[in-house]
């Protein structure tokens, strides 16, 4: 016999828990907004979750009944921490957005899966008093669409992010997904609007919903361009949020539903200033159009100007302003730690150094803070490209590492440009320009940057880390 006393207790904890994971999350979340406090913060996330979980399945009850299956539960846990872990610890910081994009396609797995699970299971008695027409019903229904759509999705970010598959280009795309679009919705109409004494003789139109919603997800970001995946990112981790949500509502579980929220909102927010940092419409994001990616500039730019190490060592050490724009070059050559001792050095000489971060400079949001925040460079030294801008003009020297598409005055001068209205940090605005890079190789947008031929700017070719260690021991000998 169940005791009723001791269900409402166990109740009552679980709630409590909830909250106390929620307020966790939030704090979490909020730390989330410093370099400094960020991994504090995400541990206190993944705490509060934690603490959830266990919670849930210590005091959880379904008609009287403990949760059963624990040790599948558990062996599931245990099998996605170590691949978690193993993944985390072998990335490498380029590889940065894959990762995120790979860890939030299985978030919108896992909650079409729960969608799929819990179709069937919709109780006779709702059904036999609202129909298919309720609030249950559509929190599934939306928890399989946006869940698939941003698992489909995020695969075939990761891979044209991590270069494995190319763009489709093809004007009539967006009619497409729009057609797709309203395909979907007509089958979450179409469902709610059957009568039916089960929910199980409807599953061969969630399947056939389920193929629908892949297929939008797949064309959806195949027409994006390299250069916008930045946004693209950002607003499939909302949708995964958005659908993680839909389960708190499913379950009536708290934690879920604001951690649902809290990563669809910031998701969405996220999304809206990368649409401004890349001057793109949310609108064309939704639809799939937008994007630059594939052209190139067919003009010639000119002649490059080249400079030794040793020349580049005397102009920053006599320097009274310099800025330091790193990219996507510097985060590959791993030479963030030999780019601060530079720093430092410059700093010892009076030279006010400070580094220009572009919003997607590295290929995703906040790569370059979580760079150099990984090689201790003080927080107050990294300026935002708007705020840094209007004092480029009376900057001695401003050095990009491996920087292209985000120091492109093409954004600025060329509307055929893929990149033309994006806000780019003004590098050429600067009295003298120093330009690390490998080679004169396109940037992500594939175009070609006028910046290299600028007459203030001097080319110092070379690996980013190479290069700048030889670059310190040239100061130092100064």
């Amino acid at each position: 016999m169940v005791d009723i006393s001791q269900v409402q207790y166990g109740s009552s904890i679980l709630e409590i828990t909830y909250i106390v994971a929620s307020v966790l999350f939030i704090i979490g979340l909020k730390m989330l907004s410093h370099p400094l406090t960020a991994r504090r913060g995400n541990t206190l996330a993944a705490f509060g979750m934690g603490f959830a979980i266990v919670a849930t399945i210590i005091f959880h009850r379904k008609e009287g009944e403990p949760i059963g299956n624990i040790p599948y539960i558990l062996a599931a846990i245990a099998l996605g921490t170590l691949i978690g872990w193993i993944i985390a610890k072998r990335v490498k910081m380029t590889a940065m957005p894959q990762l995120v994009s790979f860890f939030n396609g299985m978030g919108g797995a896992a909650a079409a899966l729960i969608s799929i699970m819990e179709f069937p299971h919709v109780s006779p008695e709702l059904l036999a008093k609202s129909g298919m027409a309720n609030g249950h019903v559509l929190a599934i229904l939306l928890g399989l669409m946006i869940g698939t759509v941003s698992w489909a999705g995020s695969m075939i970010a990761f891979g044209k992010l991590d270069g494995r598959i190319g763009d489709l280009r093809i004007k009539a795309m967006k009619y497409v997904n729009l057609a797709i679009l309203a395909v979907l919705v007509g089958f979450i109409i179409f469902i709610m609007t059957r009568q039916v004494e089960s929910s199980r003789e409807l599953m061969p139109y969630v399947y056939s919903m389920f193929v629908v919603a892949v297929v939008y997800g797949v064309l959806f970001v195949m027409p994006i361009g390299g250069a916008d995946m930045p946004v693209v990112i950002s607003l499939l981790n909302s949708f995964t949020g958005v659908a993680a949500a839909m389960g708190g509502f499913l379950y009536n579980n708290q934690a879920m539903l604001t951690g649902g929220i809290l990563v669809g909102s910031a998701g969405t927010i996220l999304t809206v200033l990368m649409c401004r940092a890349m001057n793109r419409s949310l609108l064309n994001v939704i639809v799939g159009v937008f994007g630059g990616g594939g052209a190139t500039t067919a003009a010639s730019g000119g002649d490059v100007k080249e400079i030794s190490v040793s020349d580049a060592a005397i102009l920053l050490s006599y320097s009274k302003k310099v800025v330091i724009v790193p990219g996507y070059g510097l985060a590959v050559a791993q030479a963030q730690h030999v780019c601060h001792e530079l720093d430092k050095l410059l700093e010892e000489k009076g030279v006010e150094v400070r580094y220009a971060i572009h919003p997607v400079a590295g290929r995703m949001p906040g790569h370059m803070n979580v760079l150099l925040a990984e090689a201790d460079v003080p927080y107050e030294q990294l300026v935002e490209s708007d705020e840094i801008n209007p004092d480029l003009p009376n900057t001695d020297v401003v050095v990009v590492i491996g920087a292209n598409d985000v120091v492109n005055p093409a954004a600025e001068d060329d509307p055929s440009s893929p990149i033309y209205g994006m806000p780019i940090v003004k590098a050429r605005d600067a009295r003298n320009i120093i330009v690390m890079k490998r080679g004169m190789g396109k940037g992500y947008a594939a175009i070609e940057n006028m910046l290299f031929f600028d007459d203030k700017t001097r080319m110092l070719f070379g690996d980013a880390k190479t290069t700048l260690q030889n670059l310190v021991n040239e100061v130092k000998n100064l």
